[in-house]
C-alpha cells in the first residue's frame, strides 16, 4: 500500500497577475487530500473518492490494457481521471505499464465546494505517485499558474514566482502578530478558477506595471507589523486587481457596510475571503447568511 497527501491552498496576494510573473504570497492550509493505492490482482482500478464527512462523492472504475486506460462510465470526474493519468503516463511510461491494478481512494479534509484545491491536491499526490514532475502534470491538465502545487508540496507560508523559464518558491516565517484578527470567510458558492482565469486574459492590458505594484504589496505584506498597514496593504491589492479585471470588489458587493477589510483570494467571485477586523466579526456575516468562518490559526498551517 502507498500514502500520499497534500495541503490545501489560499492565495493571499497577487490573484490573476502571478500568471503574468506577480510575486505571490500564499498559505498553505491545515486541510487537504490523501490518496492511498493498493494493489489488487485484477486489471483494473477501482477508484473512490470521499468527502471530509465520510460521504462517498464519486465512484469509478477503469480499465488498464497494455498500459492504455479507459472508464467504464462517461462523465467529467471519470474523463478527467483518464486525462490526469495518461498525463502521467506521457511524463513516466513505466507509469501503469504493466496490467497491475489497484483499488484507489481519496479523502478530503474540507468539503470539496470549499475550494482550497481538490484539483490541486489530487494533482500534486498523482504526481507524487506516478513519479513525475507535478507542475507539469498542472500545466498539461488543469493550466494554471501553480501556487497551488508549491502549497501541496510545503508546510511553510511561501512567495510563489513564475520566471521566464522556472518556477521559484521561497518558505518563509510568516507569522503576523495581529493573526488573531485575520479571518476567513465562505462565500458559500464555489467559483471556476479557468473561467476566472480566461475573464483575466481577455481583460488584461499593459500588465507590467501592474505587476510591479503587487510586488511591492507582496513584499510589505511579508514584513507587515500592524494590522492598519495590513490592512491598508490589502485595501489597495484590492482596488489594483480590481481595475485590471474591470470587476467589483467582494466588500463594494457584498460588504460595503462592513468595518474592516475584506478580500478576495484567487479567482475573484466565490470561495473563501480573507477578513480583516479589530473587532470578531463572526456575528456580522452570520447575520449576512455566511456561516462558514475560520480563524486564521485554525485554516493556515
Amino acid at each position: 500500500m502507498q500514502e500520499f497527501y497534500s495541503n490545501g491552498k489560499l492565495l493571499i496576494s497577487g490573484e490573476y497577475v502571478v500568471l503574468d510573473g506577480a510575486k505571490a504570497l500564499a498559505l498553505p492550509t491545515k486541510f487537504g487530500q490523501s490518496l492511498t493505492i493498493m494493489p489488487i490482482d485484477e486489471t483494473k482500478l477501482f477508484w473512490k473518492s470521499y468527502n471530509n464527512d465520510k460521504s462517498l462523492w464519486f465512484e469509478g472504475t477503469f480499465d488498464i490494457e497494455n498500459g492504455t486506460l479507459k472508464a467504464h462510465q462517461d462523465n467529467e470526474v471519470s474523463n478527467r481521471i483518464v486525462q490526469i493519468l495518461q498525463t502521467a503516463q506521457t511524463l513516466n511510461p513505466d507509469f501503469l505499464s504493466s496490467n497491475q491494478g489497484y483499488n484507489i481512494s481519496t479523502a478530503l479534509t474540507f468539503p470539496k465546494n470549499w475550494g482550497l484545491g481538490t484539483s490541486s491536491t489530487l494533482i500534486n499526490n498523482i504526481a507524487d505517485w506516478a513519479e513525475v514532475n507535478a507542475y507539469e502534470l498542472l500545466k498539461n491538465t488543469f493550466g494554471g499558474s501553480g501556487y497551488d502545487i508549491a502549497c501541496a508540496q510545503n508546510n511553510l507560508p511561501i512567495t510563489f514566482q513564475r520566471t521566464q523559464n522556472d518556477i521559484e518558491v521561497n518558505a518563509l516565517n510568516f507569522n503576523p502578530e495581529f493573526k488573531e484578527h485575520i479571518y476567513f470567510v465562505y462565500l458559500n458558492e464555489k467559483q471556476n478558477s479557468r473561467e476566472g482565469i480566461a475573464t483575466y486574459n481577455s481583460n488584461k492590458s499593459n500588465i507590467e506595471p501592474v505587476i510591479s505594484e503587487i510586488n511591492k504589496i507582496t513584499e510589505l505584506l511579508l514584513n507587515c507589523e500592524s494590522l492598519t498597514t495590513f490592512e491598508d496593504l490589502l485595501t489597495q491589492h484590492e482596488s489594483i486587481i480590481s481595475k485590471v479585471i474591470k470587476q467589483q470588489t467582494v466588500k463594494d458587493r457584498l460588504f460595503p457596510d462592513f468595518n474592516g477589510v475584506v478580500k478576495s483570494l484567487g479567482a475573484w467571485g466565490g470561495d473563501f475571503v480573507l477578513v480583516a477586523s479589530e473587532d470578531d466579526p463572526t456575528s456580522y456575516f452570520k447575520t449576512k447568511g455566511y456561516h462558514t468562518i475560520l480563524r486564521y490559526q485554525d485554516m493556515i498551517l
